[in-house]
């Protein structure tokens, strides 16, 4: 059975930051490209950040410089660190493996950005 368990949203203020995790099982880790995704309310579920089996990081130019994409091959995890976080950031966030034929997905974790 495969399972990507998201933690570490939460409530923060603009100018903060957060580490989410997500940690993964039933797959072989190692050899997938992982990535972020999130969904702010009444939008669709857009790609934030993505890290391949070698390493190689995307991210979307809204958090460039900002965001760091990391995966722990060891422990089948893989964090998302957000810095200077702004209110446009507050979404769902989900942790996606892409296998292909869809992949899978985690079930979200919230993240709100809130003075």
């Amino acid at each position: 059975q495969v399972q990507l368990v998201e933690s570490g949203g939460g409530l923060v203020q603009p100018g903060g930051s957060l580490r989410l995790s997500c940690a993964v099982s039933g797959i072989f880790f190692r050899i997938y490209t992982m990535d972020w995704y999130r969904q702010a309310p009444g939008k669709q579920r857009d790609l934030v950040a993505s890290i391949t089996r070698g390493g190689t990081t995307n991210y979307v130019d809204s958090v460039k410089g900002r965001f760091t994409i990391s995966r722990d091959n060891a422990n089948n995890t893989v964090y998302l660190q957000m810095n200077t976080l702004k209110p446009e950031d507050t979404a769902v966030y989900y942790c996606h493996a892409a296998t292909g034929s869809g992949g899978y997905w985690g079930q979200g974790t919230q993240v709100t950005v809130n003075s």
